[in-house]
């Protein structure tokens, strides 16, 4: 056994007996020293689960703090399920830095690798603290597209010049990645490690069932782990308690969304660009490629009048949930009588109810009309009982709860959950 080894397994020791939930987790996992496959450590696929790569000279140039924090920040990709929810999120560099600067916020900062993604690295966009990725996604393209943020605009400009700081090793097999430098809080400049999670492109070419089943696979993993540390009585960190919570709670789907919404959208999906290191670029061999991506994006409305009851919206939130695991991008419209919030649903993000007042379903239908190009189609989750609006310019779909009936008068596609 070499020295590296040695203080692989010293690292998942201490890892251990600091948090034995991520320790336990940690065991479960293959761990592989690869210095081609990455600049500094990554996640890539075993079958139906997932394995570390760990670049030697990368983890040469750490303390025996920051081996235990980059094993545990690579957890946390895992855990928070970036590489299966997030294929959404179009600017690639964006994404990455934004799944960085969630999960660092849950390692102890003398363990962090050098220059890590923080929300106060980007302190003209005031970013709030233990947000989830769709935030600091959504966040961090507004400081893109207003062009106000000059770390940000120093890290965009390196990850697409591959710039790299001298005698980092960049490029050469050395581990450490590309390095920028940015301005630190002192307004002295500081090194930050440019995200690298290029092993993640493998799991892109991977077909549906195959990301569920991953998908699956972690959760049982991490619900295993969660059972095995509260058995000896320990605590299972508050950040990972929501997320098992979430996988516990979400019942099997009431209806086969995704049988229904191939028939219902068909081919009327929206296609986007992403870039891919596993796809090549033959005009710049050094640069990823473009991938050309189709992903359905609907308007889904919550009925959330006082006369939908706490089960009914329990019962819409699971199918909700189920929507978006179809690989749909997902627009929540919550009204009542008026539009009480529109925005992205996001599964690790609490979600609240507004409205509660009377009930009508003209708002809803007004905003599709006016932005129905920009939707594959309109779902309504709604107990029914309202006046039926004016038919849409777009399809519909009327879901009426398990505790109603259905409102024959609503035009378009109308079912009830079973």
């Amino acid at each position: 056994m070499n020295n590296k080894t040695d203080e692989l397994a010293k690292a998942s020791k201490d890892l251990m007996l600091k948090e034995p939930f991520y320790g336990l987790f940690l065991i479960m996992l293959n761990k592989q020293w690869n210095n081609k496959a990455v600049p500094t450590a990554g996640v890539s696929r075993q079958g139906i689960n997932y394995q570390l790569y760990i670049n030697e000279h990368f983890w040469d140039i750490l303390s025996a703090n920051q081996h235990i924090g980059l094993l545990k920040h690579e957890l946390l990709h895992i855990a928070f399920f970036h590489i299966t929810d997030y294929e959404h999120l179009t600017d690639q560099e964006i994404a990455n830095i934004a799944m960085d600067i969630e999960i660092n916020q849950y390692i102890d900062k003398d363990l962090l690798p050098p220059g890590p993604q923080l929300p106060e690295s980007y302190p003209e966009l005031k970013l709030e603290p233990k947000k989830g990725t769709q935030y600091y996604y959504d966040k961090l393209m507004q400081g893109k597209k207003a062009g106000n943020c000059p770390n940000l605009n120093a890290m965009l400009a390196a990850g697409a010049m591959g710039i790299a700081i001298p005698g980092d090793g960049s490029g050469d097999g050395k581990g450490g990645g590309q390095m920028v430098k940015i301005r630190g809080k002192g307004g002295g400049e500081i090194e930050v490690q440019l995200p690298d999670h290029s092993t993640w492109g493998e799991f892109e070419e991977l077909d549906e069932a195959t990301k569920k089943l991953i998908k699956t696979q972690t959760g049982h993993l991490l619900s295993e782990v969660a059972d095995q540390v509260s058995k000896s009585r320990g605590t299972v960190p508050g950040e990972m308690a929501e997320i098992l919570e979430r996988i516990k709670q979400l019942e099997p789907p009431k209806f086969n969304w995704r049988g229904y919404l191939r028939r219902f959208v068909g081919g009327s999906v929206k296609t986007f660009t992403k870039m891919s290191k596993s796809k090549p670029n033959f005009r710049f061999l050094d640069n990823p490629g473009l991938k050309h991506k189709q992903r359905r994006r609907i308007l889904v409305a919550v009925d959330t009048s006082g006369s939908v009851s706490t089960n009914e919206l329990k019962e819409f939130l699971g199918e909700i949930n189920h929507i978006h695991r179809t690989g749909t991008e997902v627009i929540i419209a919550q009204c009542d009588a008026a539009i009480k919030h529109l925005g992205k649903f996001d599964p690790k993000q609490d979600f609240k109810i507004s409205g509660r007042g009377g009930t009508s379903f003209h708002p809803v239908t007004d905003y599709y009309d006016a932005n129905f190009r920009k939707f594959n189609c309109l779902i309504y989750l709604t107990d029914g009982e309202a006046p039926a609006p004016d038919k849409c310019r777009g399809p519909v779909l009327w879901v009426h709860s398990s505790q109603s009936n259905i409102n024959e008068d609503l035009q378009g596609l109308k079912i009830k959950l079973n």
